[in-house]
């Protein structure tokens, strides 16, 4: 081996009894613990969210980049998320403005709702799984969610009913695509009796519902696209396991490493929640500025 790395017997005796430096020990520490976090979450961890995770429940303040580097010599990265599919048209009864116009901040919870419905195919089956969830836009967290085999208008009334449940006085902006679920009248005297103001996206801008849709594909990609389910029965529980580990134990580096519902539990209890500013975006910077000529052109 020394002759054909070209380097000296002795000199590779030497440095295999030399005393290890501080720092690389720790490398090899971090990297122990890199593999337990990739294997416990089933290689969804990029190296943004490792190291969330090391720092905090390690109590370390490591970076970023001596995260990514070890990782890369480990050769460990996170999955690879799968292209969605195209949008469906549908036809409305009734429709709202796009209100939000993808101000996706929110000062504190219960100023902003999103909603929205996917499937999950069961395997070696032709049935489908309908997951239908409430997420507030302050802290991302799943208000509330409700499975289903149908994909009816019972399955979004009954997921608008439970985030009511636990959130009796909550009079969110209320912003959705425009499935037919939410262009119906009843839906829509539901948000009135409760005083919401209804808001929805524009036909085919699935970024008008931005942390809907981005919820989606975490829970896909990190859960659903990397197991191999056996029935409908794993799958419903697959999926039930992963919103109760994404409201409490996923932790987010915007939040300072809180879990969503940490971080919503915190600003119930005070006064003056605590601000969390989202990254600048540059697609839904041009989209502001888009708008704010279109105001003016129509003052002017």
């Amino acid at each position: 081996m020394c002759q054909q790395l070209n380097i000296s017997r002795a000199g590779y005796y030497k440095w295999l009894q030399r005393e290890k430096p501080q720092e690389e020990m720790e490398n090899e520490q971090i990297a122990i613990w890199i593999k337990e976090y990739d294997g416990k979450f089933k290689h969804t961890l990029g190296y943004r969210r490792i190291r969330n995770y090391i720092n905090r429940d390690k109590d370390k303040h490591y970076s970023k980049r001596r995260i990514q580097r070890i990782m890369q010599v480990l050769g460990i990265k996170s999955v690879i998320r799968r292209q969605r599919k195209p949008y469906r048209h549908s036809t409305p009864v009734t429709t709202a403005e796009n209100v939000l116009h993808r101000e996706f901040e929110a000062t504190k919870p219960n100023e902003k709702w999103g909603t929205d419905v996917t499937e999950f195919k069961v395997p070696m089956s032709t049935r489908k799984i309908y997951l239908s969830a409430i997420l507030d836009f302050y802290d991302k967290s799943v208000v509330s969610y409700v499975l289903s085999n149908r994909n009816d208008n019972k399955l979004v009334f009954d997921t608008y009913d439970a985030a009511l449940k636990e959130n009796v006085d909550a009079i969110p902006l209320f912003h959705s695509d425009r499935g037919y679920q939410y262009t119906s009248r009843i839906f829509h005297r539901k948000l009135e009796e409760q005083g919401m103001r209804q808001s929805m996206s524009r036909t085919g801008c699935c970024i008008d519902n931005g942390p809907t849709e981005g919820f989606w594909g975490i829970i896909k990609s990190e859960m659903y696209y990397i197991t191999n389910f056996s029935n409908e029965e794993e799958l419903r529980h697959a999926i039930e396991e992963y919103i109760d580990y994404y409201n409490n134990g996923r932790y987010q580096e915007r939040f300072n490493n809180l879990a969503p519902m940490e971080a919503r539990n915190a600003a119930l209890q005070s006064e003056q929640p605590m601000q969390y500013p989202i990254p600048v975006n540059k697609r839904i910077q041009a989209y502001k500025k888009k708008i704010e000529a279109m105001k003016h052109k129509q003052l002017t």
